[in-house]
């Protein structure tokens, strides 16, 4: 009886092992009938740039919509893959562990929308206070998580881009890490970080905006800038006049034709010299105050000064300087 069952047992692998090796077979046959060019029997080949499959004998395009699976980058290197792969959530500046540790949502509810019971809550409060205790171990995390949400907030409330806030977020982490906090309010080197950053985009703010958006007065914002800017060594250039025009241009509905001479204004300024030694903001504001009246468009002192937070005096001051110079260039 065992010898029997051994021998059917013998039979039945070496079926199987037939049977394993004829598909094994048919599998191969069928490759290399894929790779047959179907009107000359020539060799097919890929031509990976653009897509298609085609005989290298005759010409032949066999297929002209091929899916190309692998990435459109190359990489030569583990450490350049591992860079440029796209698996995960982009990392950022603006978080302080840059995004990557894990959240756990206040919805107190599960996968299928269901309302969670009186025990499973206690339990993901619990989960929720510690992953918070982990994600800021040491006082330098906590203050660097307190100073990027301010950052963040003053960003939002003065509508600056995000290149803006992640330039800001990297200010702030090099005045950290050489250890310029000491003697220094968070908040006064977030604003100060908030205030360079929106400089070197290019898309300035003025004291007295991030005054009002700010917990710290003006005189800290200005010392605080003056050494982040000193000890850093940012390179940062005088606020242009020309780039606050759009800004103001658009919150008061004017023209292009309007914003265009505001620049011309303002040009002219330089050329001569007037602008020397005052308020960007300042000229900026008479200037589309001035291109308005050039324009025929109805705009008052008191809706440009309250737009760009400047004193109607300092506005009257400025276009009629603004105006002689037009003057004398069109007379020159």
């Amino acid at each position: 009886m065992s010898d029997t069952t051994t021998t059917r047992t013998y039979e039945t692998d070496a079926k199987a092992r037939d049977l394993k090796s004829r598909k094994g077979t048919q599998k191969e046959r069928q490759q290399d009938e894929d790779q047959i060019c179907p009107e000359c029997s020539g060799q097919l080949v890929h031509d990976d740039d653009h897509g298609e499959t085609v005989c290298s004998d005759c010409g032949l395009v066999v297929e002209d919509t091929v899916v190309d699976r692998g990435p459109e980058w190359r990489a030569f290197d583990s450490a350049e893959r591992d860079s440029k792969s796209r698996v995960g959530a982009p990392t950022t500046k603006m978080m302080h562990d840059k995004g990557l540790s894990t959240n756990i949502g206040w919805q107190n509810k599960d996968a299928y929308g269901k309302s969670l019971s009186p025990r499973q809550r206690e339990q993901m409060q619990r989960l929720r206070t510690w992953n918070e205790r982990f994600r800021t171990r040491d006082s330098k995390e906590r203050n660097l998580k307190q100073a990027l949400g301010e950052i963040d907030r003053m960003a939002s409330a003065l509508g600056l881009p995000e290149n803006v806030r992640e330039t800001a977020s990297v200010i702030y982490r090099r005045a950290l890490n050489d250890d310029l906090l000491p003697g220094r309010s968070i908040e006064g080197v977030a604003t100060a970080s908030l205030y360079a950053a929106a400089r070197m985009a290019g898309t300035p703010r003025s004291l007295d905006e991030l005054e009002k958006v700010s917990r710290v007065d003006k005189m800290e914002l200005t010392r605080t800038y003056r050494y982040i800017v000193r000890e850093l060594k940012l390179e940062i250039k005088p606020a242009d006049p020309e780039q606050y025009v759009p800004r103001f241009a658009s919150e008061l509905g004017l023209s292009d034709e309007a914003e265009r001479q505001a620049r011309q204004l303002l040009r002219g300024a330089k050329e001569t010299g007037v602008h020397s030694g005052k308020s960007p903001v300042g000229l900026a504001a008479a200037a589309v105050y001035a291109a308005a009246l050039l324009t025929n468009e109805k705009v008052t002192q008191s809706e440009v000064s309250s737009v760009a937070d400047i004193s109607e005096v300092t506005i009257r001051n400025r276009y009629k300087e603004l105006l002689e110079v037009q003057d004398g260039n069109l007379f020159a």
